[in-house]
């Protein structure tokens, strides 16, 4: 046994250093350590009302997304990291309308979409630390699709990302032909991602569709709890580079501040909506999130440790699927490129992301080419 000594106290030393700026990510983006309440008394609502989905003007694609995504997940196999069963790597909800038993086109895309992601509150802050590997842009490339990420602040509010969305869509050389660009909002990212199509109207004709992944649409109640001197902290995370921004991240994601948003703000019509929602198994909720997780389900135990999954549904969406992962699974890559750390604290991180896009770029594909816009 003593010979194994060094190795478990460089394993502990490795781990202290690493868990203290993951433990801060983990609490302070939205609020994971505060006290309750998690939803305060407030008159200053709009009228709102939870029904389902159908009523909201949502339409359930979840069947045709279902057989995309596993016949990605069949033909492509181990062949891919991470690889899940496709039982495994959905989750079934409710009664699910019946397969269109149509077959699944797996060739090269022909109208060449571009996944453009928004990522999440403080992204740019730990996005060094992360490295991660870009293997899911490399997966789709061979497929005629593209991929690539829009840099917003880390810590700034909606109408600021919203800016910088604007702006980077204007840049982009534009195409002949129908438009390309889908822009895939995560987390914060979607309602950056919403703020712009309302706000900027020069930016839609450049849009094929806009997705929303396990995107705050509603806000999220651990946001309530939080204050932005908290987020502030991420800056001091390894090798970041990201400032302060406008100081509105974490008041932007309150459910007041985004229900009140989505009532004064109707969508444009013109554009297509998806949704992908975050409802993993409570046993895929990764120990650091564990505390989060169970602090939300006060509410409600359906959710992904950072929100609960009626509020990442764009209203007026088509619903494509509920994915069996946590917040950070779907999205943040922490195991593929910090594996001891994964192996202890973000214990549930491994998600199949490389089959999900191309599903997901392959259901947008399809549908816009049997229901143009």
């Amino acid at each position: 046994m003593p010979a194994n000594k060094p190795v478990v106290e460089s394993r502990a030393a490795v781990a202290s250093v690493a868990i203290a700026p993951l433990a801060v990510a983990a609490c302070v983006a939205l609020g994971a350590c505060a006290a309750p309440p998690l939803m305060p008394y407030s008159t200053d609502t709009p009228p709102l009302v939870l029904a389902p989905a159908s009523e909201a003007g949502v339409q359930d694609g979840r069947a045709r997304f279902r057989e995309i995504y596993c016949a990605v997940l069949e033909a492509r196999g181990r062949g891919l990291p991470d690889y899940r069963p496709c039982e495994e790597a959905l989750t079934h909800i409710g009664v699910e309308p019946a397969s269109t038993g149509r077959p699944v086109d797996l060739g090269p895309s022909k109208r060449r979409l571009i996944a453009a992601v928004v990522p999440g509150i403080g992204y740019e802050c730990f996005e060094s630390w992360l490295d991660p590997p870009g293997t899911v842009a490399q997966h789709v490339r061979q497929f005629g699709y593209d991929a690539l990420r829009l840099k917003v602040d880390a810590l700034s509010g909606t109408e600021n990302n919203a800016r910088q969305i604007r702006d980077a869509i204007m840049a982009m050389p534009l195409d002949a032909g129908a438009p390309r660009l889908v822009l895939i909002g995560y987390s914060k990212g979607a309602p950056d991602i919403l703020e712009a199509v309302v706000t900027y109207p020069e930016i839609r004709s450049r849009i094929a569709a806009v997705v929303s992944a396990a995107g705050s649409i509603g806000g999220s109640a651990l946001a309530n709890d939080a204050e932005q001197y908290q987020a502030d902290l991420l800056r001091y995370f390894p090798g970041a580079t990201c400032g302060s921004g406008d100081g509105g991240a974490v008041a932007s994601l309150r459910p007041a501040a985004r229900k009140a948003w989505l009532a004064r703000n109707p969508l444009p019509r013109e554009l297509r909506y998806y949704s992908l929602v975050t409802f993993p198994q409570p046993e895929r909720i990764s120990s650091i999130l564990s505390s989060s997780y169970d602090k939300l389900s006060r509410i409600d135990p359906r959710n992904d440790s950072q929100v609960i999954f009626y509020d990442q549904v764009v209203p007026g969406s088509i619903l494509l699927g509920y994915l069996n992962a946590d917040h950070w699974a779907v999205a943040v890559p922490v195991k593929r490129t910090q594996a001891l750390i994964a192996s202890m604290f973000v214990t549930q991180n491994a998600y199949p992301r490389e089959a999900l896009l191309e599903a997901l770029l392959r259901i947008v594909d399809e549908d816009l080419e049997t229901r143009p816009r």
